[in-house]
């Protein structure tokens, strides 16, 4: 007998969204096709980020605006067809009203609530499940997101005949400025720094103005004038603070940038960021993406 082909493999996201009432709760969805109680999530729209449709995905089948902290494990397994599934989950800072009661119940998703971590375990169908709930429980704290990005791609120098700090972006860079806007929205970035170079301002310019932020410009993140002082009191006043933000930064200046972090990455793409998942100044966790 053939074996049957294999179909395409299977994308979703979804996240263990926490908050701090009556001592720590997480949210959980009900579908009555299953008969299961699981975390919110579901599959990845075409063009879509991922990061975008753990988000998406919280609040369609929830109601509640989230914000992503740190990464979980993923969960891959089979679906129908011999598909592979992957399910990239994260966990979720509420934005706003935390607040069920008034989800709209349907087909798909017939309840949704918030249960102390010990019902929480008890309530949950799938033991895959309960290790992400057990795996949050180990560090409940928030995190902060420091976005760490390469400027986009940019006009080569050889064919720039200005200043090289006003080399500006390509119409490449220009679109990967722009896709970065619903990543960063996906972390709940509120502040944005950049060298003062131009490529690099152009690179978070769409965020910034997509969200009403100032971007703070930095001589010292430039190519020209850093330092590995300048770039280490940079990042270390980044690291003392709760806000999420972006920093974008050169190709030569990355590396200290990353040193500077304590953190050991691969030289960075135009256009490629690190997520770095930081609590108290120490890095709990990183992330990597390429936007195009």
């Amino acid at each position: 007998m053939p074996i049957p082909a294999r179909g395409p493999d299977v994308v979703a996201a979804g996240a263990v969204v926490v908050r701090k009432d009556n001592g720590g709760e997480v949210l959980l969805v009900h579908r009555p096709k299953y008969d299961d109680w699981a975390w919110p999530k579901g599959k990845q729209e075409s063009g879509e980020h991922i990061t975008t449709t753990a988000v998406r995905e919280v609040l369609e089948e929830t109601g509640v605006e989230i914000r992503l902290d740190r990464p979980l494990p993923r969960q891959v397994y089979l679906v129908s067809g011999a598909k592979a599934k992957t399910v990239h989950y994260w966990v979720g800072r509420v934005v706003g009203d935390s607040d069920v009661s008034s989800y709209a119940v349907n087909d798909e998703i017939d309840q949704v609530a918030w249960f102390s971590f010990d019902k929480a375990r008890a309530m949950l169908t799938y033991a895959d499940d309960i290790e992400l709930l057990d795996e949050v429980e180990k560090q409940p704290k928030r995190t902060t997101a420091l976005a760490v990005v390469r400027h986009g791609r940019a006009t080569k120098r050889g064919t720039w005949t200005g200043s090289d700090d006003e080399r500006p972006l390509t119409t490449v860079g220009r679109m990967q400025a722009k896709a970065l806007i619903p990543v960063l929205s996906a972390y709940g970035v509120t502040r944005v720094v950049s060298s003062d170079s131009l490529r690099c301002m152009h690179t978070v310019a769409p965020y910034a103005r997509d969200h009403v932020l100032g971007i703070e410009a930095v001589p010292g993140v430039n190519e020209e004038d850093s330092t590995p002082v300048t770039v280490s009191t940079t990042v270390d006043s980044l690291l003392a603070t709760k806000e999420n933000a972006v920093l974008c930064s050169h190709r030569p200046v990355l590396p200290g940038i990353m040193t500077a972090l304590g953190v050991s990455e691969e030289p960075l793409s135009p256009g490629e960021l690190v997520v770095v998942h930081h609590r108290k100044g120490r890095v709990v966790a990183t992330e990597r993406y390429l936007v195009r």
